[in-house]
Order: C-alpha cells, then sequence, then structure tokens
C-alpha cells in the first residue's frame, strides 16, 4: 500500500475499533506494542492543523512521527530507547508531498530539558503499560522496566508535568493506556494514570474507549480455565490545558480522593 489512505473517516463515537491494523505507508503492524495508526491519524487530524507541532515523548517505533510526515505536521518525536531512535528513524525514511521532516531526539520524558515552556500544539503517546511488554534488557530510567503500579505512576506523573510545562494553553495531550490484572485481579492501570493527569492541572476531554485485536495472550487464555474476564479494551483519553485564567470550576472537579 502506499502512502495515500482511501476511504479515510474521521471517528464519531467513544468506542474505536479497528480490526485491521494500518499498513500504508511504512506503518509496522509485526511492532509489538505500538498503537494502530487510524488512531494517531484520527487524533492529529482532530486536534491540531497543517504545521503544528505534535510531541510524542515515547515514541516507540515512530506511528505517530509517521502520521505527523503524512499529514504535514511538525513532529517530534523523544525515546529514552536508543533502539526506539534507529527504528524510527528508518521508518521516517520515504518521500511523501510535504515538506515536514520529524525530528528525533534521544531523550527522558521526565525530563523534556530541549523543549521551551508553551511551544507545543498536540501531545500524543503511548507509554508502557507497566512491564507488560519490556522494551530493553537493562536501559537504566526505562519505564517498561517497572512493575509495582506505585513506582510507576510517580515516575509517568514527571513526565506529566512536562507536558503541561511544554503544551500550549488551550491544547490537548493525548494518551493511550490501557489495564492488567495481578494475582487475576484487575489492575485499572489507566485510571491510576488519568487521576495524575486530573491533579497535575489537566481537564478531561474524552475518555474513548478501544477494543483490542489480536492480543498475544488472547489465544492462549481462550481456552483455559479461568475465573476472570479477558481484557480486550485500552483507554485513549484526550485531555485539555486549560487557558492562563480560565475559570474551570464547572467542568473540574475535586481531586482529592483520588489515587
Amino acid at each position: 500500500m502506499g502512502n495515500e489512505l482511501e476511504d479515510f473517516m474521521l471517528e464519531s463515537t467513544t468506542i474505536w475499533s479497528f480490526p485491521e491494523r494500518g499498513k500504508w505507508a511504512t506503518h509496522n503492524p509485526k511492532f509489538r506494542g505500538n498503537f494502530a495508526p487510524q488512531i494517531a491519524r484520527n487524533i492529529i487530524l482532530k486536534y491540531s492543523k497543517p504545521e503544528d507541532v505534535v510531541l510524542d515523548p515515547m515514541m516507540g517505533g515512530g506511528t505517530s512521527l509517521i502520521e505527523c510526515k503524512l499529514l504535514n505536521r511538525k513532529g517530534l518525536g523523544i525515546d529514552i530507547n536508543p533502539e526506539m531512535i534507529n527504528i524510527t528513524k528508518k521508518a521516517l525514511d520515504f518521500k511523501c508531498k510535504n515538506d515536514n521532516h520529524p525530528i528525533v531526539k534521544l531523550g527522558d520524558v521526565r525530563e523534556l530539558k530541549s523543549i521551551v515552556d508553551s511551544c507545543i500544539d498536540l501531545i500524543l503517546t503511548q507509554p508502557p503499560y507497566l512491564d507488560i511488554i519490556k522494551y530493553s534488557e537493562n536501559l537504566e530510567g526505562d519505564l517498561s522496566r517497572i512493575s509495582d503500579v506505585k513506582k510507576f505512576c510517580n515516575e509517568l506523573e514527571k513526565g506529566i508535568q512536562e507536558f503541561h510545562r511544554v503544551l500550549k494553553d488551550d491544547c490537548y495531550c493525548a494518551i493511550l493506556i490501557g489495564d492488567t490484572r495481578k494475582g487475576r485481579h484487575y489492575v485499572p492501570l489507566s485510571y491510576y494514570v488519568m487521576n495524575k493527569f486530573l491533579k497535575n492541572n489537566f481537564i478531561l476531554k474524552e475518555d474513548i474507549i478501544k477494543v483490542q485485536h489480536h492480543c498475544n495472550s488472547t489465544s492462549y487464555w481462550k481456552f483455559q480455565k479461568r475465573d476472570f474476564y479477558l481484557i480486550m479494551h485500552e483507554h485513549l483519553f484526550i485531555f485539555r490545558k486549560p487557558k492562563e485564567g480560565e475559570n474551570v470550576q464547572k467542568i473540574k472537579y475535586s481531586t482529592d480522593f483520588l489515587y
């Protein structure tokens, strides 16, 4: 398939399902853990405009940056893992009609030192879901090596604080995050992460349920006796950074009781 996606329509509800992961341009459906490019395309088209600066601070295999290049956005990708830098640079090595070529940098989501305050038009990213998929063997600072829920959320919160600093007022941050189980009991990781955003002065714009397909573990558990349901969804949260001085009391509620 070429760079152009035919018959694409923006999603219009809060349930998204993509049984066939997009394969246009250089998108690689075999890269484990990346999100479907349909997600990136929907978010970029709805919450940004051409020439806007779009940041993916945990870019992984570069899905969002490929879409930035195709859609004429100024993509900026950051990842702590040098292997992801190489994978993404190769994925971006294609020609298209737009002039904007994404910038890829090695860095830590918790310290976005190279980015000045209030300069980003849109943040779109997918963090690891604890250590469900380990993206490195022993890379210091790799969030995918953390199995403790509280430690993971506290470390990610440092990144959330950076998101708030670099994002422009009245602009959006989209994050795809899933849940897991420990001891066969449900761990609502997505809601713990959501609460960290609310605590750090973001406002929840949307909670989109993204249906999961082709999960590696599903085929095994499907035929096993079990006392729990298989998790087959993720949450795509869309947060907004309020304008300075904006009265948000009607839409923002107290988070004192939250995790």
